[in-house]
């Protein structure tokens, strides 16, 4: 394979929502440790996300909502990140990053990128006219060394990860709570199939294991299984 294994990794709600609502005010992170009937179990999505790959990519917004662009700089970790960002990391954000990444690679489409003022020997910037996320990840195998990297991006992302046929395993902690708003960001969102023609463009699953965890949480892991052209309808 040219490109590394990838493993979706996600906490989402029963019916599939990974934020709390429609805005960047609301988000799971700041909001699920607020829930009785959800904050008691949560403490075992980040006990799991810290067995995950030392590799991993995310997108800027969901950064900028988790508040990287203010915080306080962080303590170095073996983990590599990368992230997709044209607009919502500062040159705060950036910074945070390359203090908290043994290597740090922005991919972004913004040559204007506040990322482009910063010297630091951690940070790597992959600028791509018009975002490849298959171009990306061969990059990150055969440049930067990575041969597995867990995918923690918003519902659109994701949904780009699935149309292109790009994640090989998912693993996924459900909340025990329903959050519903056809607004809402999903585990897949982006644009829907519009023809039976595009079948081929879903994700079919192998299940791998189901965990019980405590407090009615979940653990699902997958394999994405990827038919050749010639089993396809």
């Amino acid at each position: 394979m040219n490109r590394p294994i990838t493993t979706l990794f996600m906490l989402m709600s029963v019916d599939g929502k990974i934020s709390t609502g429609a805005t960047d005010e609301l988000d799971v992170d700041n909001d699920f440790p607020q829930l009785a009937g959800v904050r008691e179990g949560l403490h075992q999505y980040y006990e799991i996300e810290q067995t995950t790959d030392l590799w991993t990519l995310n997108s800027g917004r969901v950064q900028a909502k988790i508040g990287v662009n203010t915080k306080n700089m962080p303590n170095k970790t073996p983990v590599s990140f990368v992230i997709i960002d044209n607009k919502h990391l500062n040159e705060h954000g950036i910074k945070y990053f390359c203090a908290l990444s043994k290597k740090f690679v922005l991919i972004t489409s913004n040559e204007k990128h506040p990322a482009f003022h910063i010297k630091d020997d951690t940070l790597h910037i992959l600028y791509q006219k018009e975002l490849s996320l298959k171009n990306a990840l061969k990059t990150l195998k055969a440049e930067y060394g990575c041969e597995r990297i867990t995918i923690q991006t918003g519902g659109t992302l994701n949904g780009l990860f699935l149309r292109e046929k790009l994640f090989d395993y998912i693993d996924i902690v459900v909340a025990p709570v329903l959050i519903g708003g056809k607004d809402t960001s999903t585990l897949m969102d982006g644009e829907s199939l519009v023809s039976r023609k595009e079948l081929s463009k879903l994700g079919i699953l192998k299940l791998q294991e189901c965990v019980s965890l405590e407090n009615s949480f979940l653990r699902l892991r997958y394999e994405v299984i990827h038919p050749s052209a010639s089993e396809h309808p």
